[in-house]
């Protein structure tokens, strides 16, 4: 039993722990501009480089969880902030986007390692249910900070120094974390029975990327068919034995049996969708504000903090409304509050952005923030206790691959739109290469290295990235739409479990 202070410190350490790991999810955001034309990155290289982390940690945080159980929470964590250090060395020193491309996804596995034993800990630590509470809210608190937090450092960090300073500012607070956690955590003896399920995690990151792949090769406009159909059949079929797999394993890694429940699937869809459309929607406008309107990273920061803070604050509400209007309520008609603020800022001009643009950008966090939290309340009233930690897993891993697709198919979408939109002036038809149009930022890049100024491509990069922000963000609102209306539907004959708080 540890002691009343120790306890304190215990939490600070596991907190501290996961500052980084909830940081590097959208500190990247606005980094993506200065990225793009010092590494000369591709739009799908781009992608890539985003995408990759929430994609490995989807399918790493469960067989982490499981790993810990049987090696310990206080030596996996550990060595996953160590493991986090060093990728964030190697990918501060890139100087191609392969090389960040693979450090991003070995700060995946570095953020796998930790996060599910943060959560452990904390349960480990408080046996009083009060105190217990606190942990995990501030716990929660820290998660919705971090997101906060992570365009406007990334924001403040470029405007004084190059590209590689977001991921290079993570080694002194790791150094000093690592420390912390080595001091004051302790070890504990674990039994756990039955095989640590690896290989099903392997087959499903395979079956996931293989189809991320061929999504982004489909839509290029240099790709080979040939090449993309088959990464869609390799997906395909892994993705199938690995639902095969969980049906039929004695072990499964997922236990895809609770979507038979439709709160719990309609949880989990949620979740997926808020998440990923948060992702996406920073990630398009992040590119608009610096490439197009010539806003400064940390100005770009800014301009998102309504969406960004209101994400955050929406969650303490929902118990409150919840109580009042029902679950399904709630949670339908906070897709249907992001469809239509969706709607409006797809039709907004962000240069002329005034207070009704920083209204609909509140509004479309709040609702997220409402959604997310809601989805998480149907899927945990939905299951008896000793099925918790798996609905826990399985909407943690609904959450992380969210936002790695709502990556993939918005930036997909946007890079589409925008080739299908751009209009060259006739005088440079013929002069800049094909791949310039696959993305503003491949437009730009181009046109520097024949020595055009920016201003001679102005007028055509706006309006065709007008175009594309319209599309992506228009197409965001209708899929909001009908997954409210789904939602809606689905949850007609919803009832919480006896015991639990949701109505």
């Amino acid at each position: 039993m540890t002691t009343q202070s120790s306890r304190w410190l215990i939490l600070a350490a596991v907190l501290l722990a996961f500052v980084p790991i909830a940081i590097n999810m959208t500190i990247l955001h606005i980094a993506v501009p200065p990225m793009t034309l010092a590494l000369n990155a591709s739009g799908s290289q781009i992608l890539w480089i985003i995408d990759i982390y929430p994609l490995i940690m989807a399918g790493l945080l469960v067989p982490m969880g499981a790993l810990a159980d049987r090696v310990g929470h206080r030596r996996l964590l550990l060595s996953g902030l160590a493991v986090f250090l060093v990728a964030s060395v190697i990918a501060a020193c890139a100087s191609i986007a392969e090389v960040l491309i693979g450090a991003r996804a070995l700060l995946a596995v570095g953020g796998a390692m930790v996060l599910p034993n943060v959560l452990a800990i904390i349960r480990q630590t408080f046996d009083d249910p009060q105190e217990m509470g606190l942990g995990l809210g501030l716990w929660s608190t820290v998660a919705s900070a971090g997101a906060a937090v992570g365009p406007l450092a990334g924001g403040l960090l470029l405007e004084h120094f190059w590209w590689g300073a977001v991921f290079l500012s993570n080694v002194p607070v790791i150094l000093a974390v690592w420390l912390l956690a080595y001091v004051t955590l302790p070890s504990h003896t674990l039994e756990v029975q039955g095989k640590w399920q690896l290989g099903q995690a392997l087959v499903f990151l395979l079956g996931l990327i293989s189809a991320i792949f061929a999504i982004k090769s489909g839509f290029n406009v240099d790709s080979r068919p040939g090449l993309s159909w088959l990464a869609a059949g390799m997906g395909l079929g892994l993705l199938g034995w690995f639902v095969r797999l969980q049906l039929c394993s004695r072990n499964p890694m997922l236990d895809l049996q609770l979507f038979s429940t439709p709160a719990v699937s309609m949880g989990v869809v949620t979740a997926m969708v808020v998440s990923g459309s948060l992702a996406g929607i920073e990630m398009t406008i992040a590119q608009e504000l610096q490439f197009i309107v010539g806003l400064t990273p940390l100005q770009a920061g800014l301009f998102l903090l309504p969406l960004i803070l209101a994400s955050a604050i929406g969650g303490p509400v929902v118990g409150y409304l919840v109580g009042i209007f029902g679950l399904r309520q709630v949670a339908a008609f906070s897709l249907f509050i992001s469809a239509i603020s969706l709607g409006g800022l797809g039709v907004s001009d962000f240069a002329a952005a005034g207070v009704g643009v920083a209204a609909l950008l509140f509004f479309l966090g709040l609702a997220l923030g409402i959604g997310l939290t809601a989805s998480s309340l149907a899927i945990m009233s939905s299951v008896r206790p000793e099925k918790a930690g798996v609905a826990g897993s399985l909407e943690g891993t609904g959450y992380e691959l969210g936002a790695g697709l709502g990556i993939t198919l918005f930036g997909v979408l946007l890079s589409s739109s925008y080739a299908n939109s751009l209009r060259l002036p006739e005088h440079l038809v013929g002069h800049l290469p094909s791949s310039a149009a696959h993305s503003v930022g491949e437009t730009i890049a181009a046109a520097r290295r024949i020595g055009l100024d920016d201003n001679v491509l102005k007028g055509a990069i706006s309006a065709a990235f007008s175009s594309a922000h319209s599309a992506v963000l228009l197409t965001g609102a209708l899929a909001f739409g009908l997954v409210g209306i789904t939602v809606f539907v689905a949850l007609r004959h919803y009832k919480p479990l006896e015991g639990t708080s949701a109505h």
